[in-house]
């Protein structure tokens, strides 16, 4: 026994656990930075897909009549710009719209492979943000102004100019921070909005009725659903001591971060294999490496990408940009989170609301209710010349919206189909909230 707490104790110090050097994030910005490429890959690879049959000159909810009803209110087009940040107050059709997704997609590949910086990162942010802010229907969720708060805070992790994965210049320490202040937000405004909107969440009983009513199941779904009452219990009382307990950890020392850190990985890890909630776990998951150091990272991943690395760090240069920069941001970040910690501190709290036009600083919330039944729409079409008592109607089956009880739900999250999730929506509502 007494030859195993030393053992112990140098594990936990290999992992950075024990370690009281000053923290390095030279593995931590190259891992942040693929996976925000990744992130912006998968939303413009959406609207390479999607864009025109939902927001093109035909499509459900044309983004040009949005364009010129909301322009009308304005007597020239900068000054809409300046209320409704977008590239397509200049010019918008379908192809300006295709052009627009392909040199994101492009873009953001070439991040997810290892080549980003600050004007990359910033035509992606802007090029994403002029797609959100006309996507009306399809673009009214919390994980479209996370993309563009994580991607914002990107902007000033990665160098001025140099865009090899391995830059010379140091990672500037304070844009981590931000990514912590962002998962603290967004894990506490989900954990408040749920206690504070469904008593399920306070009686432990909302996860008995999850996975069968969320939008969009995947196959391992059912096999959650069907776990005894004891077992549901459990995934409530663990959902509240991540999200109200564990983010506080995020802001303390090496070991309390990097043991919150896992602990949050492991919960959205959790979620993925629940269902396909579109991209919003994979974007977590991509703030929370803003948890870990070099001291941990550097024994979990390739030795040839530390190697880098150290070398990187061997022959780096302090810079301007970084430094300055990041305490320029942190300072315009405290300021815009004076009225959402006014709002997540509110008794009548809003999730997903922006309170900037830019949405730099948001709040954040998921699956505030939860629905104890579910309606599924099913659209039917027929092949028959005319409609009477006889027709012979077939339903037609989505990608990944439930449909044929003899189906199985595919796996497709950090993929996300827009329509199938808004129908699930509709199917909760009347046809008059959803002209679409």
């Amino acid at each position: 026994m007494q030859l195993m707490v030393p053992t112990m104790l140098e594990r936990f110090r290999l992992l950075g656990f024990g370690s009281t050097a000053s923290s390095k994030y030279w593995l931590t910005r190259f891992v942040f930075l693929r996976f925000l490429g990744g992130m912006y890959f998968v939303g413009f690879l959406i609207l390479v897909n999607q864009g025109l049959p939902l927001i093109g000159e035909n499509g459900l909810l044309p983004a040009k009549n949005f364009i010129d009803i909301v322009g009308s209110g304005y007597e020239a087009t900068f000054d809409a710009f300046l209320k409704i940040p977008t590239l397509f107050w200049f010019h918008m059709s379908d192809r300006v719209l295709v052009l627009y997704a392909w040199i994101g997609t492009i873009l953001s590949f070439l991040v997810l492979i290892g080549f980003a910086n600050a004007p990359i990162l910033l035509t992606l942010w802007f090029l994403y943000m002029s797609f959100v802010n006309i996507g009306q229907t399809w673009y009214g969720f919390g994980w479209e102004s996370q993309l563009l708060e994580t991607g914002f805070i990107g902007i000033f992790i990665c160098p001025l100019i140099d865009p090899r994965p391995f830059p010379r210049s140091p990672p500037p320490a304070p844009a981590f921070w931000l990514l912590r202040w962002l998962i603290f937000r967004i894990y506490i405004g989900a954990g408040m909005i749920k206690i504070r909107n469904d008593d399920c969440w306070l009686i432990l009983t909302c996860m008995e009725y999850h996975y069968e009513t969320q939008p969009l199941p995947n196959p391992l779904s059912p096999w959650f659903h069907f776990m005894p009452v004891w077992f549901h219990k459990f995934e409530v009382l663990w959902n509240h001591l991540t999200e109200l307990i564990a983010p506080f950890f995020v802001f303390g020392p090496r070991l309390a971060r990097h043991l919150a850190g896992l602990l949050l990985v492991f919960f959205q890890i959790l979620l993925i294999l629940g269902g396909n909630l579109s991209f919003i776990n994979w974007l977590t998951l991509t703030a929370t490496i803003g948890c870990f150091d070099d001291s941990f990272l550097r024994h979990v991943l390739p030795r040839f990408i530390t190697q880098k690395a150290e070398q990187a760090e061997k022959l780096s240069k302090s810079g301007l940009w970084p430094s300055r920069m990041s305490y320029a941001l942190m300072i315009l970040v405290f300021l815009l989170s004076i009225p959402v910690v006014q709002n997540m501190i509110s008794p009548r709290q809003i999730m997903n609301t922006s309170f900037d036009r830019l949405r730099l600083v948001n709040t954040y919330g998921l699956f505030g209710t939860i629905g104890k039944k579910r309606h599924e729409l099913i659209i039917e079409g027929t092949l028959d010349e005319s409609v009477d008592k006889d027709t012979n109607w077939s339903s037609y089956e989505f990608k990944a919206k439930p449909g044929a009880i003899d189906r199985i739900s595919p796996v497709i999250s950090p993929y996300h189909y827009r329509l199938d999730w808004q129908i699930w929506f509709a199917a909760m509502s009347v046809p008059q909230q959803h002209p679409w």
